[in-house]
């Protein structure tokens, strides 16, 4: 069983063919994709497809890039949203200090009240970093330590990983899981290809970040949740193991991280 644990197919890119995008991942064995919320109108269409298809997941957030438009009413609009049981996690969010689309002061504010936001409703988060991994990591550890009493705390995954070995343990050790997506594929993936090869097997997550970072086989195309088998290809080839062995235990992951009503 495969699951893309991190897809956008709500985004314009799959207008013209969702259907048919769909029917490819099943078709490969994608058992779940988890439709990740961007932003409030994100929040409101992955929803609107988690409630359409059985087998499509839903998170809300709002993305480090539109931190500086999140407003108080916003968030609660999200708490609103979550209530629905089709929605799994709170995400994505936190830094991205690549592009700095919203300034870093407002990307670190957004970034701690949706955390909050996560413990209020006893879900997991779905993290986003990019060149940003001190400032994430000491964040995450601070609400690690100050949460644990609340006993709702479920931690979440640090999507799309970009680190190296060492930073990807830390992240394990404080109770995280590491999503491995089709950047793992690249021909200049070394301190990737560490990371698939050395992490525990039981924290592992496979994602595609469908339209985006299509793995190498499709690179500069559009990628959709049917790729995230090639994901698990890498990860099985470079652990020396089969690839159902990859797929099954990131699939577990995900279900037990994420709660879905799965067997």
């Amino acid at each position: 069983m495969l699951i893309d644990s991190h897809a956008h197919i709500d985004l314009p890119n799959f207008d013209r063919d969702r259907e048919q995008v769909l029917a490819r991942a099943r078709q490969g064995g994608v058992r779940v994709v988890l439709n990740i919320g961007l932003d409030l109108k994100s929040s409101r269409a992955s929803l609107a497809l988690a409630r359409k298809y059985d087998d499509v997941f839903s998170t809300v957030g709002f993305h480090p890039h539109g931190a500086s438009e999140m407003k108080d009413e916003d968030l609660k609009t999200l708490g609103e949203l979550a209530q629905d049981d089709r929605v799994v996690a709170v995400g994505e969010i936190g830094l991205d200090f690549y592009r700095n689309l919203s300034s870093r002061k407002s990307q670190i504010e957004a970034f701690g009240k949706q955390l909050d936001l996560a413990v209020e409703l006893g879900l997991p988060v779905v993290v986003h970093c990019r060149q940003a991994h001190q400032e994430v990591f000491n964040i995450l550890s601070d609400w690690v330590r100050s949460t644990l009493s609340a006993g709702r705390l479920r931690r979440g995954v640090i999507h799309c990983f970009s680190g190296d070995v060492e930073l990807a343990l830390r992240y394990i050790d404080i109770g995280f899981y590491i999503s491995l997506a089709g950047s793992v594929t690249y021909p200049s993936a070394g301190e990737l290809v560490q990371v698939a090869r050395e992490i525990p097997l039981d924290r592992l997550l496979l994602e595609t970040d469908a339209p985006f970072l299509a793995p190498q086989a499709y690179r500069g195309k559009r990628n959709e949740p049917a790729y995230v088998a090639l994901i698990a290809e890498k990860v099985a080839q470079v652990r020396e193991v089969p690839r159902e062995v990859v797929a099954g235990a990131a699939a577990k992951n995900t279900i037990e991280l994420f709660k879905l009503p799965i067997r």
